[in-house]
């Protein structure tokens, strides 16, 4: 879609306001093109001597009320047009945080966040200048100029009015070659304003690593060179689009002097008066207008063209997974992966193979295995942020993609291996997962979770700000947050993946213990590089590159003298030398 069909559309929608606008502008244009016309006669009456005192008055009053009305006019198309204006804006900015929010984790990683951001604001903001300023600057040029020029032709002088008009060509091809510039321009300023924005987002959410590395003045002095170009590309904007005034100043400075010249030859020999030559040098002023509103709205559609050209393709974006189910929110019963084999679009190596595996409701299975072995993929497959190669996945016998992706994530809680805290208290954390739990129920998930207590000894306790992303709080506190968040849930399927990273082993043993209990009736899925999260899980996955290399209990695993076997020892001679 172009930006062109796109306002079309959007005032199609809301042509009363737009024809509202128009009128208001049409009645504007008549008094402002009456204004010229009426001071000729007063200046003719005054040169005859015919024009009294009180007529004089009274004509003056007739100018006076005709310019309040044209202020009157000029207030009540603004007030009746910009707020329509105001509202593409703010559909474009739904339609994107939309369309961003529908996307997975395919999407994000080949977007950058501060353009997405960037997008949000600038780019935005051009479009909605384009569908109001751009568009009644357009309109209110234009039929000023047609409304001058048919006055000027057939109620002044055409001859005049003809010898006016030959500059005006030459401006149009300035006009032309300046546009051009300006769309380029326009398009270098905001891609140069996004890379500033997402230097400005890494930098601020790694200043803690930027600190600890000592590389702050580094990052100082990229912001500056990516400031001083983000500054360069929009002065040489703003360059361009000035250069729309000397077009315009020397066409109506050349249409002037030839008027001025032939129309004072006519007056000389008495071909028109001194009233006609001052109404039609009026009419050249009110040319002023309409040829800076040309500029403007070239300007303006040059930039808010550059910037549909960026937003468009984000706008049309399909989603990453496609939500075409239509089974309902159901209680699980049964898991099934079926022959699941997935490979990242970057990579070259398969994250997961011909993986297969049954859990029937109220059982917990473990996942365990190296780094990269497919565990994080395979919990990512269960949420539906990726799509597997081939094979399948069931739930209740039906295949995820049959459920609707909302009535798919109602039934599962997750906690990933970095849990997301948003910039509210601790409480309100705790309760995203169930906006209307009581505080006694957000308390019991946060004893459930081990974090009752540490919260307790924060200054607000409950009402504690945790900053943005969790920043005031340690790794496992933000853990344990996310653990009772899904955990007040009560969604029937649990998924925790290696969510138990960042506490030690005696508060993960108390975390575990608070598990067995509350996850009764539950399907969980642990994933964990600490075999000991998962030694009470009903079965047991080894992962290694993508593939099961072992399956069974805790018991038949340690039996089999495999990697589990070997890893579990490891972990407990580590264990027992960490509480020498």
């Amino acid at each position: 879609m172009t930006l062109y069909e796109m306002l079309g559309g959007f005032m199609r929608r809301h042509w009363r306001n737009y024809l509202a606008a128009g009128l208001t502008l049409a009645g504007i244009a008549v008094l402002t093109v009456s204004v010229p016309r009426r001071i000729g006669h007063i200046i003719d009456q005054l040169v005859g001597h015919t024009l009294g005192p009180d007529t004089l008055l009274s004509e003056l009053g007739i100018l006076v009320v005709m310019g309040l009305a044209i202020y009157g006019l000029r207030v009540a198309w603004r007030l009746t047009l910009f707020p329509v204006s105001y509202q593409l804006g703010v559909e474009l900015r739904n339609r994107l945080y939309q369309r961003l929010s529908h996307q997975g984790p395919d999407f994000f990683q080949r977007q950058r966040t501060g353009d997405l951001m960037a997008l949000a604001t600038n780019d935005i903001d051009a479009v909605e200048m384009t569908a109001g300023e751009a568009i009644l600057a357009g309109f209110d040029g234009t039929m000023t100029l047609v409304m001058v020029l048919a006055t000027m032709l057939f109620g002044v002088d055409w001859r005049l009015t003809l010898l006016a008009l030959l500059p005006f060509p030459f401006m149009a091809l300035a006009f032309g070659w300046i546009s051009s510039r300006v769309h380029d321009a326009w398009r270098d300023s905001l891609e140069r304003f996004s890379q500033l924005n997402d230097h400005v987002q890494e930098t601020l959410g790694g200043i803690r690593t930027l600190r600890s590395l000592g590389l702050v003045k580094r990052s100082a002095a990229e912001f500056a060179d990516l400031a001083g170009h983000a500054a360069d590309a929009s002065l040489a904007a703003q360059r361009w689009e000035a250069a729309y005034e000397p077009a315009v100043g020397l066409t109506l400075g050349a249409a002037v002097t030839l008027s001025l010249a032939v129309g004072g030859y006519f007056v000389w020999h008495g071909q028109i008066t001194i009233g006609t030559l001052t109404s039609f040098t009026m009419y050249l002023g009110q040319l002023i207008w309409p040829m800076f509103a040309m500029g403007w709205v070239t300007s303006l559609l040059a930039r808010g063209k550059a910037a549909w050209e960026r937003l468009e393709p984000i706008l049309s974006e399909p989603d990453s997974i496609i939500d075409s189910g239509t089974l309902p929110v159901v209680a699980t019963s049964r898991l099934d992966v079926r022959t699941v084999s997935f490979q990242y679009p970057e990579q070259s190596a398969a994250a997961l193979s011909d993986l297969s595996f049954s859990l029937e409701a109220g059982q917990t299975l473990g996942l365990v295995g190296p780094t990269g072995a497919g565990k994080t993929t395979l919990i990512r497959l269960l949420l539906r942020q990726y799509q597997p190669g081939s094979g399948t996945l069931e739930l209740n016998g039906n295949a995820l993609e049959q459920y609707r992706l909302q009535a798919l994530r109602d039934v599962i809680s997750w906690v990933p291996q970095e849990p997301f805290l948003f910039s509210a208290s601790i409480s309100e954390n705790i309760a995203l997962s169930r906006p209307d739990a009581s505080r006694g129920q957000i308390e019991q998930a946060a004893r459930l979770a081990a974090i009752h207590d540490d919260i307790l000894r924060f200054p607000q306790g409950y009402e504690t700000p945790v900053g943005e992303k969790g920043i005031t709080l340690s790794g496992g506190q933000r853990q344990r947050i996310a653990i009772a968040r899904a955990l007040l849930a009560e969604a029937p399927l649990l998924l925790l993946d290696d969510a138990l990273s960042a506490v030690d082993t005696e508060t993960e043993t108390r975390i575990l213990g608070h598990l067995r209990n509350a996850r009764q009736g539950r399907t969980v899925i642990i994933a964990s590089h600490r075999l000991s999260a998962v030694m009470d899980a009903d079965h047991i996955l080894v992962l290694r590159h993508g593939q099961v290399t072992e399956r069974g209990s805790h018991t038949e695993l340690l039996a089999s003298d495999g990697w589990y076997a070997s890893q579990w020892r490891y972990q407990q001679l580590e264990a027992s030398l960490n509480d020498l």
